[in-house]
């Protein structure tokens, strides 16, 4: 990826701007002017001539739309100056409304995200909120020195500001914490906050840019540039950023290596602007001429075929394996591009285009109603774009599919981690509460079964939907803040979610594309799991299923781009690309299992002799309810004797619901395996499934709500304690063994049945009668 400059030395101006539309930029400068540039016809023309003694300092355009809807009052811009007045401008370039807000200049001006509020940072270290009509709300801080740049957080919720060398993160709410470190060993001159992935940028006179979290974790630390960093500015979408400094122009990736560095000779570089669909730069440069630059040269990879964007309006296709090349015209700039599942996906300005890999002569091409596509995300079957309005599902033949939508979406927020896609379901990270999950169904774009959301007990960070599979077995990773990885069920259908832990200090994640295996960065390793639901069914194994790449072959922090068939491709913190491979029988036996050939995936196993994969077949086969492969898988890998003998008694029971019970049992879903004898009419059984685990009080529970079995009950609680010498302290089990009636016979409750002072002599042989008479023995 690099930038495609262009400096505009006529007319000799611009000192700050900000971009209107994709392809118009307004500026001003200490000239008086404000002047519009027209990048389509390459016109520049004046909209007003402001007073003599208004020298501007910055300008921030009013929030177009906000969640979808179009601004009433966007066509407005704020304006600050050296006076220590802001200004609200129209687009035709009159003053709207002029405000005394600061003792000295007005350093910085910046609306909200939804435009409900302005903050401005002055020489004087105050830090003010203002409604949208310029009326003050509150002064937010008094530092003392002056404020050289201010940020929004991304919910509108916070302000980021410089103070000296530290940086600075203050709540609007007066009782929150604030938040302050040291971020440079120079003055901070700029900072940028993004609200797609929360990143914080800062650049100072140490001549280094820096990365954080919204923690004030430090992510990335540049090596000192020549000169000082005097302007930074974050893509809309999160993706990259940029840099400027004395004659340089930096490319940077969102984790802070550098794609391109470009040294055009324009002095420094006072201000940065991206266009709103992130593919274009501006930037004010300090001998009065404005620099263009054209993102280009990105890359797309899937399989054999390799997809670069050699110009604004032009693909090239690569095929590795005969080195054809195919050259791909579109009528409008490329704003956003996604290759998979032998699908190319292209948004521009206006269009659409869907490209097949097998023919790339003629794709299908339909109209957006939304020209800005932040992210594109694909399936199987179908694919997702999100825009500043909302979301849409189309198929490959260009159908809309559904639109999801929700309370208070914001469609501009999202980004690939906080949203994912599967054939059968769409995954949203609630921005409104970051614990939430909400699941929605493809075809009819309304919440998945109940309707309700999944929550998690920490604030979740990453997100991932398996893509292989029936809908009834979707499961759903997710990462919290803790970095701690767990594994759920999508469709559980009014019961409680079971969320189970599977890893621990993993950074990012992803499914394979043809098998439900997952691969993640954990603890700096690459991890597979090769069967990640072997949870839900014998969670003792899960170690045994992973299959863990040596570190050495990455250095710091790499990131998962994608997991293709038994390809890993990777990122690491340098920018460089690396490829790990996954052994291909794990694939091989999901595909076997899937389709129920067992005796196949036996010999596979045998082939192999991999305990990881015998592992893997003893899970599948017990999740698949086949427990006579089951019983040799878990044979195969020494599991102790009495778990095969348990799978062997499963096997035996005399009825359908019986087994089912046992192997839930076996699984750990005692609530499931109890409701699934109940409602079989198995009462004895539910009973005897809460002794055997020594859950007394839902054991006497049942026997009392169905009238049968209370002596047994009674009897084996005798024996327990019996056995560990203890006495019945337990009321409710001391008022039932005075009423209750062995033998089947009951005469009533308390002192009046003639059964009621039974010795334990009489007491154990009653429960022996019981048990000859109604066919079971104590297990």
């Amino acid at each position: 990826m690099r930038l495609k400059t262009t400096v505009q030395k006529e007319p000799k101006h611009i000192l700050i701007h900000c971009w209107t539309t994709a392809d118009e930029l307004y500026s001003c400068s200490d000239d008086h002017q404000i002047l519009k540039w027209n990048l389509v016809n390459n016109e520049t023309n004046v909209v007003v001539k402001l007073s003599e003694d208004i020298y501007p300092l910055d300008m921030h355009w009013f929030p177009k739309t906000v969640g979808g809807k179009r601004q009433t009052q966007a066509e407005i811009f704020v304006l600050t100056s050296t006076d220590g007045k802001f200004h609200l401008v129209s687009k035709m370039g009159r003053i709207e409304k002029s405000v005394d807000a600061h003792k000295g200049a007005v350093l910085a001006g910046r609306w909200n995200y939804d435009g409900t509020a302005l903050v401005t940072a002055g020489e004087d270290g105050l830090i003010k909120i203002w409604s949208k009509v310029g009326m003050l709300r509150s002064t937010l801080a008094n530092q003392g020195s002056p404020v050289y740049s201010v940020a929004w957080g991304p919910d509108s919720d916070r302000i980021l500001y410089t103070s000296g060398v530290q940086l600075t993160i203050k709540p609007l709410q007066p009782s929150a914490k604030v938040m302050q470190w040291k971020a440079h060993d120079g003055l901070v001159l700029k900072v940028d906050w993004n609200s797609v992935n929360s990143l914080i940028l800062s650049g100072g006179e140490d001549c280094k840019y820096k990365v954080w979290d919204s923690f004030g974790r430090l992510l990335h630390s540049s090596s000192p540039h020549d000169y000082p960093v005097t302007s930074l500015s974050w893509a809309p979408d999160g993706e990259m950023f940029a840099v400027g400094s004395f004659n340089t122009l930096r490319l940077c990736d969102k984790t802070g290596w550098s794609y391109a560095v470009e040294k055009p000779h324009t002095g420094s570089l006072f201000s940065l602007a991206w266009s709103a669909d992130s593919t274009q730069l501006a930037g004010a440069c300090g001998n009065g001429h404005v620099i263009f630059a054209h993102v280009l040269e990105q890359c797309w990879e899937w399989k054999n075929f390799v997809i670069t964007l050699t110009k604004r309006r032009s693909m090239q296709v690569t095929n590795v394996m005969n080195d054809a090349v195919d050259i791909l015209e579109l009528r409008d700039p490329v704003i956003k591009a996604s290759l998979a599942f032998a699908h190319l996906v292209v948004a521009t300005s206006l269009q659409c285009y869907v490209y097949s890999s097998r023919n790339w002569n003629t794709p299908l091409i339909f109209d957006l109603k939304e020209g800005t596509v932040s992210l594109i995300l694909q399936a199987e079957k179908h694919f997702l774009l999100v825009d500043g309005a909302g979301l849409y599902v189309f198929s490959y033949e260009g159908r809309l599919i559904s639109s999801p939508k929700f309370l208070d979406m914001r469609a501009d927020s999202l980004n690939a981690q906080v949203i994912s896609l599967c054939d059968d379901t769409i995954a949203i990270r609630d921005n409104r509460d970051e614990k939430v999950i909400l699941f929605f169904d493809v075809l009819t774009g309304k919440a998945v079964g109940d309707g309700n959301p999944l929550t998690h007990k920490l604030e979740v960070v990453e997100i991932a939907l398996d893509q292989c599979g029936p809908a009834t077995d979707r499961k759903i990773a997710l990462i919290d803040k803790n970095r701690d990885l767990y594994l759920a069920s999508v469709r559980h259908f009014g019961r409680e979610t079971k969320i189970c832990k599977i890893g621990t200090m993993v950074d990012n994640i992803a499914w394979n594309d043809a098998a439900n295996i997952l691969c993640g960065i954990q603890d700096n390793q690459l991890t597979v799991w090769c069967y990640p639901s072997v949870v839900f069914t014998d969670k003792d194994l899960l170690p045994k299923t992973l299959h863990i790449r040596d570190s050495s072959e990455f250095n710091s922090a790499p990131r998962i781009l994608n997991f293709s068939g038994t390809k890993v491709t990777l990122r690491q913190g340098d920018g460089s690309l690396v490829y790990s491979s996954v052994p291909p029988y794990i694939a091989l036996l999901h595909e076997y299992c899937s389709s129920a050939r067992w005796e196949d995936a036996l010999c596979l196993c045998r082939l192999v002799k991999d305990q990881s994969l015998w592992a893997c077949l003893a899970s599948m086969a017990m999740a698949n309810r086949e427990l006579t492969t089951a019983e040799m898988a878990y044979g195969a890998i020494g599991e102790v004797r009495d778990l095969v003998e348990y799978i062997s008694m499963i096997k035996e029971q005399p009825s359908k619901e019986s087994a089912l019970a046992h192997m839930l049992l076996f699984s750990g879903q005692v609530q499931e395996a109890e409701s699934a004898l109940l409602q079989a009419g198995l009462i004895y059984q539910a009973i005897q499934v809460n002794i055997d685990l020594f859950n007394w009080e839902r054991a006497l529970e049942l026997a009392v709500k169905h009238k049968t079995h209370v002596d047994t009950v009674l009897a084996y609680r005798e024996k327990f304690l019996q056995k560990f010498g203890k006495k019945e302290t337990n009321k409710r089990f001391l008022h039932y063994s005075e009423g209750v009636c062995f033998g089947g016979i009951s005469t009533g409750y308390g002192k009046n049945c003639k059964y009621s002072r039974l010795t334990k002599q009489q007491l154990s042989a009653a429960t022996l009668w019981a048990q000859m008479n109604w066919g079971f023995s104590e297990q």
